[in-house]
């Protein structure tokens, strides 16, 4: 069973995601008075949102050796040179039809990237966000042609061996994925997508989906199990097709995604999870949104991740995935969930334990910091993911973010 809901994140959601390998992050000389976060994490996610009233800035900064961004804010890219930290960046969906014009798509390669190469590490372009699950036929059909256009002018100015393109999904685009081994694409999108994965195969970039087994818990709490969702031990289900056993609905969600993928003739795509998370708090309705269960989802996924072991249908591929959200919004509308997903307090306070020392860090934050300041680094959502393989860390940013439900 799977259904799916789009929700999209207010005007201010932007992001900046950053990657660590596995050694413990420590200062970063910060020539550009750049501050961020101090984060000693071996699997967790986080997002920074700015849509709350008492952020401060951490007086630490990470070593981090992947960030992405939601834009390409000079100023971030500039606080990063010669760091040796690696940058994806962003191309908004207001930005699709333009870049479809590869003159226009040259230009912005040449103001927003080339200035910054080779100081600034920048291996990764985003065009667009959830374009394929929303209800725009006309941005659809801007998507592909604007990532070929940025690739070719990426090729044209010598940049395609160093910045690649890719752009996010939400699960809204799958018609169907129970049993996983059954998933497929919905056959209306299906013109859009089948050329979008023969982009991905070409240029060797992944394909991006953001995945929130909660959803299908709030929406089925008598039908599905909170242990499936949380990854807690239970009898899980097993695929009548493959026969493999599933004991978490995320491994599902992942494996429904490849097979959509393989049916549509592609088995050289890779497939990340470029969002989920669990709130800690909800309005009557939110089933489960408690503190407790955001605590065990992110936990028990932080210690699934360090056993570095793929999905039942792709053992031995990297799991990537990259959680939301660092702290929480508490200015952010919507349901009260939506303010509640983070690790954290917009004043640097844990929210809940998620039951593992060393996990969380302790965040130090200056008192004095400077609105200005605290806007140029909390107008970015950061995520973290975590490979199979345990030398990389990512975090990861989205201006939107998709509701999916997938049993």
């Amino acid at each position: 069973m799977q259904s799916g809901k789009s929700r999209v994140r207010s005007s201010g959601d932007t992001g900046v995601v950053g990657c660590w390998g596995s050694f413990v992050p420590k200062k970063v000389q910060e020539k550009k008075k750049m501050d961020l976060i101090l984060l000693k994490i071996w699997a967790a996610s986080a997002i920074y949102g700015q849509i709350a009233n008492n952020y401060h800035l951490p007086q630490e900064s990470p070593s981090m050796s992947a960030v992405k961004l939601y834009d390409a804010d000079p100023n971030v890219l500039q606080a990063f040179s010669n760091s040796q930290v690696d940058f994806i960046i962003g191309l908004g969906n207001e930005n699709l039809q333009n870049m479809k014009d590869p003159l226009k798509a040259q230009a912005w390669i040449q103001q927003h990237v080339q200035p910054h190469l080779p100081q600034t590490k920048i291996t990764c372009i985003t065009v667009g966000n959830e374009i394929l699950g929303g209800n725009d036929i006309q941005l659809m059909s801007y998507l592909l042609p604007a990532m070929q256009s940025v690739y070719r002018a990426l090729v044209d100015l010598g940049l395609s061996k160093q910045v690649t393109v890719t752009t996010a999904h939400s699960l809204t685009i799958l018609g169907n994925s129970y049993p996983p081994s059954s998933g497929s694409f919905k056959q209306d999108l299906a013109q859009y997508i089948q050329p979008i994965l023969s982009f991905h195969a070409q240029v060797n970039s992944p394909f991006l989906i953001n995945a929130y087994p909660y959803f299908a818990y709030k929406d089925n709490p008598g039908e599905v199990p909170l242990e499936y969702v949380l990854f807690q031990p239970n009898s899980g289900m097993v695929d009548s097709v493959t026969n493999l056993h599933y004991d978490n609905m995320l491994d599902a969600q992942i494996d429904a995604v490849y097979a959509a993928i393989k049916a549509m003739g592609h088995t050289d795509v890779e497939v990340r999870i470029s969002e989920t998370g669990w709130p800690s708090k909800g309005d009557p309705n939110e089933a489960g949104a408690t503190p407790e269960n955001a605590g065990l989802y992110n936990g028990n996924l932080m210690r699934k991740l360090e056993e570095r072991k793929g999905t039942p249908a792709k053992p031995s591929v990297p799991i990537d995935i990259y959680v939301f959200a660092l702290f929480n919004e508490d200015l952010k509308p919507g349901p009260a969930s939506e303010r509640n997903y983070g690790l954290y307090y917009p004043d640097g306070t844990p929210v809940y334990d998620i039951g593992f020392k060393g996990y969380l860090p302790e965040l130090t934050f200056t008192a004095d910091s400077n609105k200005n300041n605290v806007l140029s680094i909390f107008n970015f959502l950061i995520f973290l993911t975590v490979y199979f393989s345990p030398q990389i860390f990512y975090f990861n940013s989205e201006k939107s973010r998709t509701i999916q439900n997938d049993l």
